[in-house]
């Protein structure tokens, strides 16, 4: 008696083993379990931990519940001002009701893929190329708006939307490569300019500053040949004045237009019978120095003055009859 007891106490143990191997489930932290009996919806979805249900009857559907990266394939299109480009992206989306999920949608993930390349398609034909290049964060919310307005009602939330990479076709690229480089140029162009026009004021300043202090024109000059003469150079270049060369200039202008033109003498007229007769020889007038003006005199003293000033020191020139009358 004792021993039918015990296997019946024995098969009973292996039979609720069975059981219990058979009913028991572990759903994990990042999962939820959503269970079917008899192919409907059966209470409130298990939450994470050791779980039982009825074998035989009841059918537990796991679903991860973890945010889930998918790329978009880069979709091909025509922007609205007429450039076709190639864009891909990526989706980054959670399920946030795991019996949604399963019921609302057959496949929820290639749902949403086919969702965001058409979307994406949309995107680009409503958008400039600049928009694409430049104001991503923008198109990235409108994508994020497309995608989550459908997702809500399968128990998907779309968690972000980016915009990857936007392939130009060469020519675009070299279009735009060009039009870079002519920007820079013009700016480039602009602060030379600016420089420029902060330097002449400069210059003119420091030029008005000589004009009401001479000596510091003089004081520039002697800066001047020390920079030169730093460099271990054996030429010295000193400059001239500019009125000097002016001077020098007018000085041959008047002595020809103050001198008197010599005389032309008449020909003879041919003879007839025989060769025209030789003429005399005249002697050569004397070469007389026209007199020097008061003008040429005071040039010429202005002339030795800067000359001194520039040689520092005193020149003795050659004296003339005039200078001493």
């Amino acid at each position: 008696m004792i021993q039918e007891v015990l296997m019946a106490a024995a098969g009973a143990a292996a039979v609720i083993g069975v059981y219990a191997a058979a009913a028991a489930r572990v759903v994990k932290q990042y999962e939820r379990g959503v269970v079917f009996r008899f192919g409907r919806l059966r209470g409130e979805v298990r939450t994470p931990g050791f779980n039982m249900i009825v074998p035989g009857v009841d059918r537990m559907h796991k679903v991860n519940m973890q945010i889930v990266t998918m790329p978009v394939p880069a979709q091909e299109g025509i922007t609205r001002d007429n450039v076709t480009v190639r864009v891909d992206a990526v989706v980054y989306f959670k399920v946030v009701d795991a019996a949604e999920a399963l019921v609302r949608v057959e496949d929820y993930k290639f749902a949403v893929s086919q969702m965001a390349q058409t979307s994406l398609r949309s995107i680009i034909g409503k958008s400039d190329l600049d928009d694409l290049l430049s104001n991503r964060e923008k198109l990235n919310q409108g994508l994020e708006l497309m995608l989550d307005s459908p997702a809500i009602g399968w128990g998907v939330q779309i968690d972000r939307v980016e915009i990857k990479d936007v392939s130009l076709p060469e020519t675009m690229k070299r279009s735009m490569a060009r039009q870079a480089e002519a920007d820079r140029e013009r700016r480039a162009r602009l602060i030379n300019a600016d420089a420029e026009l902060q330097a002449s004021k400069k210059l003119a300043e420091a030029a008005r500053q000589m004009a009401d202090t001479p000596s510091a024109l003089q004081l520039r000059l002697l800066q001047t040949v020390m920079a030169v003469a730093a460099e271990k150079n054996s030429t010295l270049v000193l400059p001239i004045p500019v009125e000097l060369l002016r001077f020098l200039e007018r000085a041959p202008l008047s002595e020809t237009a103050s001198r008197p033109a010599p005389p032309v003498a008449a020909p003879d007229a041919p003879s007839v019978t025989g060769p025209p007769p030789v003429p005399p020889e005249a002697p050569e007038p004397p070469e007389v120095e026209p007199p020097r003006s008061d003008a040429y005199l005071v040039g010429r003293g202005d002339a030795v003055d800067a000359i001194e000033d520039l040689a520092g020191a005193p020149v003795d020139p050659a004296p003339r009859e005039e200078d001493g009358a």
